[in-house]
């Protein structure tokens, strides 16, 4: 009777190891993909970032371990590019860069949405600009997967600037500008005049009166780093702070076409989620400027046309770098109706 016992014992034992073992191999990953992000660990991207890695964990069924790394912990924005060309870091949320190819820039002219609404079109999977971006990464070796859009832009200032909305009117305002044509372009052709500074040097420029304001900062990070010396907010929307996902094309290429689709669906759905919260995020963020004594304006869709326009006559000036063919399809698309 004894052996008899220890002969199921021992049979159960073993059938127990067999589907712990069973359930080890099908619980290990088939790929753990390297995700790299520039913003900060409490940034809304890298909240995104994070629940975009576990939804694709779960419906993948744990094929695919996705593990996020902030703060440009694996590199600064370019490097972490070079590094998707290569296949040695494997997906990103970062700006892309456009020593690559100057018609990367596309993805900052000024000038082609006003509003949230206008953005879940012009990102949207299916549309021109996920397209034509998509192009040129591909040339790269690095696949488009979709935007992270960190808000709308705006200009804030140390002084009321001068009609605001008539682009034909000087504002008195000397802003700083991103070291881009496309910012410095829009701004001249709004009505202010322009400086370049160093992003570092932005906030002791306003304060010590070098420069009177400044354009190219969404609302969030205006009212952090800018808060206490700008006294004007002008929500003009001429512009979209945006970021891409990124995939290697070496990491694609090694992925199940069943998972290829999963991920591409969470991040179409990424995509919309961050518009939706970039909308609420500008709210709160004008809000709170308003409790801290900064006048804000905000302008319907209507009123922003004549400067929306304004920034699309300055495209052609665009055509050197992004050649006149990008350009031509651009407007086609995304002009002024």
């Amino acid at each position: 009777m004894f052996h008899k016992f220890k002969t199921v014992v021992s049979i159960c034992m073993v059938s127990l190891f067999l589907a712990f073992c069973s359930t080890a191999v099908m619980a290990a990953p088939k790929h753990v993909l390297k995700f790299a992000g520039q913003s900060a660990a409490d940034h809304p991207a890298t909240k995104l970032m994070n629940d975009i890695a576990k939804e694709i964990g779960e419906k993948t069924e744990g094929r695919i371990e996705v593990k996020v790394y902030p703060a440009s912990q694996l590199g600064d924005y370019s490097l972490v590019y070079e590094e998707q060309i290569r296949g040695t870091i494997d997906m990103s949320c970062i700006s892309v860069p456009s020593q690559f190819d100057p018609r990367m820039e596309l993805i900052y002219i000024n000038g082609f949405a006003s509003d949230y609404d206008d953005l879940k079109t012009v990102f949207a999977q299916d549309g021109w600009m996920f397209k034509k971006m998509n192009e040129f990464n591909e040339r790269l070796g690095v696949k488009l997967l979709g935007f992270f859009v960190e808000g709308m832009i705006g200009t804030g200032t140390t002084k009321p600037a001068k009609e605001p909305l008539n682009p034909e009117v000087n504002k008195g305002v000397l802003i700083r500008v991103p070291g881009m044509d496309v910012y410095k372009l829009a701004a001249e052709a709004m009505g202010y005049n322009s400086v370049g500074i160093p992003y570092a040097d932005v906030y002791q420029a306003i304060q010590t009166g070098v420069a009177n304001g400044v354009n190219g900062y969404p609302v969030a990070s205006a009212y952090t780093t800018l808060g206490d010396v700008i006294k004007y907010w002008y929500m003009t929307n001429y512009s979209v702070e945006v970021l891409n996902f990124m995939i290697s094309g070496q990491t694609w290429a090694k992925i199940d076409p069943a998972d290829q689709k999963v991920i591409e669906e969470i991040m179409a759905k990424a995509t919309i989620d961050s518009i939706n919260n970039a909308k609420k995020l500008d709210e709160h963020h004008m809000e709170l400027m308003r409790k801290k004594g900064i006048e804000v304006f905000t302008y319907t869709k209507e009123e922003l046309a004549p400067i929306m326009k304004a920034c699309a006559s300055t495209w052609p000036k665009l055509e050197k770098n992004m050649t006149k063919e990008l350009m031509d399809e651009f407007r086609k698309e995304l002009g002024p109706k």
